[in-house]
């Protein structure tokens, strides 16, 4: 993907926000030149997922592509009551065992060069937010449901412990990315597409922040790393965008005095 959009702008300076797994479709924000000092910003704004799960059988991947690790067909499949119940109870902050086939470091390692390698990998659990968990379809064994989901939740793990949950093994059978913030997979361009033009600029990328407006002292204090008065109650991380034209200047963090300290500057002094 940054391959062919470095080839198509004919720029060095192309990276991502928000890798998707190996057997995922959809969304992938891809950003340009100084842009790419975004990805955080990006990478920690809310995610929406369309996803199947399938019960009856769990993998070493937690999806469609591993090897099967446990089988079972019940007589009777959960029934909706169940399954919601069970939904609910992984919506909010959760405790979240991460999957061994991740990009999670080991001692340095990715947690997937060890698992391939044959080495037991067991990820500590973390805390993480699920927004929503909405079921569209239940044509068993597969279920399939809509997620919103913070940073770091892996709906893979959400589909073995969905199956934890009703007494059934289970992996998670696809997985789609539709949104991220305020980017959605309907307005998306394959990556041969793409050309200078349909480029947005940089204050789109981080729309979802709390935004301030900035005269051309504070443009100017910003390019030298120099904070500015923070106006309002609004807390960080912030953009910072110039009156008049509303460019990205700056992504900045309030502090307690009441200043913008900027963090990432898009427009360094010259």
């Amino acid at each position: 993907m940054v391959a062919v959009v470095r080839r198509q702008l004919g720029i060095r300076a192309v990276g991502h926000a928000g890798t998707l797994d190996p057997f995922a479709t959809g969304l992938l924000v891809v950003l340009t030149g100084r842009a790419t000092r975004l990805a955080r910003f990006i990478e920690s704004a809310r995610k929406a997922y369309q996803a199947v799960i399938e019960f009856g059988r769990a993998t070493d991947t937690e999806d469609s592509t591993g090897r099967v690790t446990a089988e079972r067909v019940p007589e009777v499949w959960p029934d909706r009551d169940r399954l919601d119940a069970a939904l609910a109870a992984l919506t909010g902050v959760i405790h979240q065992r991460p999957p061994a086939y991740s990009a999670k470091h080991v001692a340095g390692v990715r947690s997937y060069a060890l698992a391939r390698a044959g080495r037991a990998v067991e990820l500590p659990e973390v805390a993480v937010t699920v927004h929503r968990l909405e079921v569209t379809g239940w044509d068993a064994p597969r279920l399939t449901i809509e997620a919103e989901v913070g940073k770091g939740t892996y709906l893979r793990s959400l589909a073995r412990d969905l199956g934890e949950a009703v007494g059934l093994p289970a992996h998670c059978a696809a997985l789609r990315r539709t949104a991220i913030g305020p980017f959605a997979v309907s307005d998306a361009m394959a990556p041969t597409l793409v050309t200078p033009e349909s480029v947005r600029p940089a204050a789109a990328m981080v729309a979802h922040l709390h935004q301030q407006s900035v005269d051309v002292a504070a443009v100017r204090e910003l390019g030298f790393g120099r904070r500015v008065p923070r106006v309002g109650d609004g807390d960080g991380p912030a953009a910072l965008v110039a009156a008049g034209d509303g460019r990205l200047v700056a992504v900045a963090e309030a502090t307690e005095d009441g200043w913008w300290q900027p963090i990432v500057v898009l427009e360094p002094a010259a």
